[in-house]
């Protein structure tokens, strides 16, 4: 990834490398561990690219595209919807019968939520932002990732600036906690 690249590239980067780890999923069998791991793994990129897209891509889209605030407040429904299932899964082994049925919604959930943003967000926010934003805002997300949890917090604040605030200290925990078990 170029480390210049706008919000837009930085995003649609980190949604190619979701949907591998998906089909990397989909390629194992039922119960097989390796399905553990990365459905941990992909909660991980997942949670990191939800907390920097809450942090600066939303905060911008409401204030800068028209209807903005209604596009970012479905946006973190998405979010929300998806953290909730994240946090099912955490607590699944690949052998557990909720595990596929907890995968299948994920990855349902993650693809209308990508298909929706590159689509649509992100074609509204190019229109609507210029250049030099959205380099400027690529680099807070590339940031934001470096200290964002890893693990789902449904409960935890999802708008600025509380999200500002106790992202960074949540991520530290998570890490700690990633090192102690041998998690991603």
């Amino acid at each position: 990834m170029d480390p210049s690249g706008d919000v837009i590239a930085e995003l649609s980067s980190d949604h190619g490398e979701v949907e591998q780890i998906f089909t990397q999923i989909e390629a194992l069998p039922s119960g097989d561990s390796r399905r553990k791991e990365l459905a941990d793994q992909v909660t991980m990129e997942l949670v990191r690219h939800s907390v920097a897209e809450e942090a600066y891509l939303y905060p911008a889209v409401r204030e800068h595209v028209p209807r903005g605030a209604e596009l970012a407040d479905r946006e973190l429904e998405d979010h929300a919807t998806a953290e909730r299932t994240m946090k099912d899964l955490e607590s699944c082994e690949a052998d557990d019968p909720d595990f596929d049925m907890l995968m299948l919604k994920l990855m349902s959930e993650i693809r209308a939520h990508v298909m929706d943003e590159e689509r649509n967000l992100f074609r509204l926010l190019r229109e609507s932002c210029p250049p030099e934003m959205l380099t400027d805002l690529g680099d807070k997300v590339r940031q934001a990732k470096k200290t964002a949890p890893t693990r789902p917090h449904p409960a935890t604040p999802d708008k600025p600036p509380a999200n500002k605030i106790l992202d960074p200290g949540i991520g530290l925990v998570d890490r700690v906690r990633d090192a102690l078990t041998g998690r991603g």
